[in-house]
């Protein structure tokens, strides 16, 4: 996704933090918490490297979805999607040389058909959802089951390039519309 804006990561590592949300933690505040916790574990491991870090979490009112591992953990989700609309959070956070990390949050508002179960069946067996905040993929089959989105399509995505693109270029980086 960061190609599509011009830039070209010099490496890409995963971080190792917890991500089970706190107690009365809301969706929006866990996107932002994870993403700040990961942005700092990567500057930890990469000391004067400008660090990009982000995570999505689906959430239907103060629910926080899971990002589906199990056959079981998807079909609960897309159950609960069904013909309901939910919210989308993605938090970016850009670590600095300095230390100082910059922050930018998307939300996105989605709104499901009411599914049925042929199709929950079909989508569980594609494998597609695996690791999927709240158990699905837009870009992918299950883009087929949005009637609506208001906000970010990349943020459901999982890095919102607008937000992206902010953040990259109060640092000081180009990205393609700058050059």
């Amino acid at each position: 996704m960061l190609a599509a804006i011009g830039v070209s990561p010099d490496r890409i590592a995963p971080t190792d933090i917890d991500e089970a949300p706190l107690d009365g933690e809301t969706p929006r505040a866990l996107s932002v918490r994870l993403a700040h916790a990961k942005c700092a574990a990567g500057i930890d491991a990469n000391p004067g490297a400008l660090v990009l870090a982000a995570d999505t979490v689906v959430g239907v009112g103060r629910r926080i979805l899971p990002k589906a591992e199990t056959e079981d953990e998807v079909r609960h989700c897309l159950q609960l999607l069904s013909g309901r609309a939910h919210q989308v959070f993605t938090a970016v956070a850009l670590g600095r040389s300095d230390g100082t990390i910059a922050l930018r949050l998307s939300a996105t508002r989605v709104r499901f058909k009411r599914l049925i179960a042929p199709e929950i069946d079909a989508y569980t067996a594609s494998g597609e959802w695996r690791g999927k905040a709240g158990g699905y993929g837009v870009q992918g089959r299950a883009g087929a089951f949005v009637l609506a989105l208001s906000g970010s399509f990349t943020g459901v995505v999982g890095l919102p390039l607008y937000e992206t693109a902010a953040l990259l270029e109060g640092a000081g980086m180009a990205v393609w519309r700058l050059k």
